[in-house]
């Protein structure tokens, strides 16, 4: 596998899969590269909120905005230049807030099949 660099304008977002909420995601490395994880990013638009089970330890960077993650009665906030770990096995609440937000994520293993 070869080094690979991205940003933000190589991001082709697609509706996060199985759920209504305007958060997308673009994967721009994944199973298709040989790699063992995934990398990408997120796109929240403002005061968007999304429940789910996290099924992959999940790395999310704040690279704008703020979002919220709620998971066993408490919530942490990150903003710009903030991380958030996210372990398999959590229940979560994500919430962005009143200027959405985009992040940079990365989990392992794959958090979805390669298309």
């Amino acid at each position: 596998m070869k080094v690979l660099r991205f940003e933000p304008a190589d991001a082709v977002f697609k509706r996060s899969p199985g759920q209504d909420a305007d958060i997308f995601v673009a994967n721009l490395a994944d199973q298709q590269q040989g790699g063992p994880i995934t990398v990408g990013y997120g796109k929240y638009d403002p005061d968007q909120v999304l429940q789910t089970d996290i099924a992959v330890d999940d790395v999310m960077v704040v690279l704008e905005g703020r979002v919220s993650v709620e998971a066993d009665g408490e919530t942490l906030t990150a903003g710009r230049g903030e991380i958030i770990y996210m372990p398999k096995g959590n229940t979560v609440v994500i919430r962005s807030h009143a200027e959405g937000a985009l992040t940079a994520y990365v989990t392992y293993p794959h958090w979805s099949e390669a298309e």
